[in-house]
């Protein structure tokens, strides 16, 4: 019989799996359950210390770039798709050595894609008079290019490189060549802004292919008013790009799984990192498109992408080469239920403020001034949901899609 959809079950992580991987998916979740709770406490801070240049410095990493640019808070999203792509090169290969089909996996990657879309939605909606159906979320993004991760899983590192970059040349392309808007095109009206002119206003905010894409696709669905434009700058088109994030995740699971030493391993990924890192700067500082998250350039796809390889390649060393783990454990309890976390975050982090303020009153959070009030807030409300998580691992309780 088929398991539930998202179910709570007492299997025990498989032997097969990499402690870095988790280590890596926990140390972006700790990230999101900390600092992404339901205050945004950058600007208060930003505030309060205006003449400090390191204060500015450290605060501007929590931030979303304007547009062109990385910082650390842009990295979540790809590194998160990154060991999504890592993880699917074991748990294929898990079903594969329990005796799954091919038709049987390919099944489930297409149940656990709409499964994904639908979390993403559902969670999109929350606080919504009704069903929120813009598709930029992460879980929905993810979704939405699983199946063809999956059908690029054990194909050979040469075919899943190859569509990769193919992805990325296409997806240029089709920006690229794209008409330009009109002297009279209202970026008002639609939210967008003109970084640039000449060759990269192909690359200006909600100017470009993915954004008119998304004034057709997204009034398809049922909606109080039509869509006109997401305010941020994200499409759904995103997914494209971001597929060859999962690929390169992909290409490093399968490497991490085979059968070359540890050291020869570590050094590919050092080096491919080092390699993707650099060509997407020069892809930026050479012209061809900008680095930019918000549409997911592909400039910014290499970018990303060989940090996410390089910060792998340096978790590989210290976890499972050093045997260092101890230092990780906070990481991994967050990291073996992800998803878990991801929807705690969204569902109860204001319900647990909200209770704290109630119950304890507003001053443990105001000890250091009200520029800290907004983080101390977030850091309670993650403790919160961190000790939520420790429960379920505790007891061994981990869900799974």
């Amino acid at each position: 019989m088929q398991q539930p959809a998202v179910a709570a079950t007492k299997e025990a992580p498989s032997s097969q799996r990499l402690a870095s991987i988790d280590v890596y998916r926990g140390l972006v979740m700790l990230l999101l359950v900390f600092l992404d709770g339901p205050n945004g406490w950058t600007s208060d801070v930003r505030e309060a210390y205006p003449d400090s240049p390191w204060v500015q410095s450290i605060v501007s990493q929590f931030e979303h770039v304007e547009w062109a640019g990385i910082v650390v808070w842009d990295m979540i999203q790809p590194s998160f798709m990154f060991v999504v792509g890592a993880s699917v090169a074991f748990s294929y290969a898990a079903r594969e050595r329990r005796g799954h089909s091919f038709g049987r996996m390919l099944g489930h990657a297409v149940y656990r894609s709409l499964l994904l879309i639908l979390i993403g939605v559902f969670l999109r909606s929350e606080g919504d008079g009704a069903t929120n159906w813009t598709l930029e979320d992460v879980v929905t993004q993810i979704g939405l290019g699983y199946v063809f991760l999956f059908l690029l899983w054990n194909r050979g590192w040469k075919v899943q490189l190859g569509v990769a970059l193919g992805i990325l040349v296409g997806y240029w392309l089709l920006f690229a060549l794209w008409p330009l808007p009109t002297a009279d095109y209202d970026l008002a009206a639609v939210s967008g802004h003109a970084y640039y002119d000449g060759f990269w206003a192909h690359w200006n905010k909600n100017t470009h292919p993915a954004h008119f894409f998304d004034t057709w696709f997204l009034n398809l669905f049922p909606r109080p008013e039509p869509w006109v434009a997401n305010g941020g700058g994200y499409n759904t088109l995103n997914f494209v790009p971001s597929l060859a994030t999962m690929i390169f995740g992909l290409l490093a699971g399968e490497l991490l799984r085979g059968d070359q030493p540890g050291k020869r391993k570590l050094a590919i990924l050092l080096g491919s990192g080092a390699a993707a890192l650099l060509l997407g700067v020069a892809c930026h500082f050479g012209g061809v498109c900008p680095v930019v998250k918000k549409i997911w350039t592909p400039s910014f796809t290499l970018a990303a992408g060989g940090l996410s390889l390089l910060t792998l390649g340096l978790l590989y060393a210290i976890v499972d080469l050093g045997g260092w783990r101890r230092w990780a454990f906070p990481a991994v309890v967050v990291g073996m239920n992800s998803i878990a976390a991801y929807a705690m975050i969204h569902l109860i982090a204001r319900w647990t403020l909200e209770n704290y303020l109630r119950h304890f009153g507003g001053g443990m959070f105001t000890v250091f001034g009200p520029a800290w009030e907004p983080l101390l807030q977030d850091l309670a409300v993650g403790a919160f949901i961190w000790l939520i998580c420790y429960w379920m691992y505790r007891r061994q309780l981990f869900l799974r899609l």
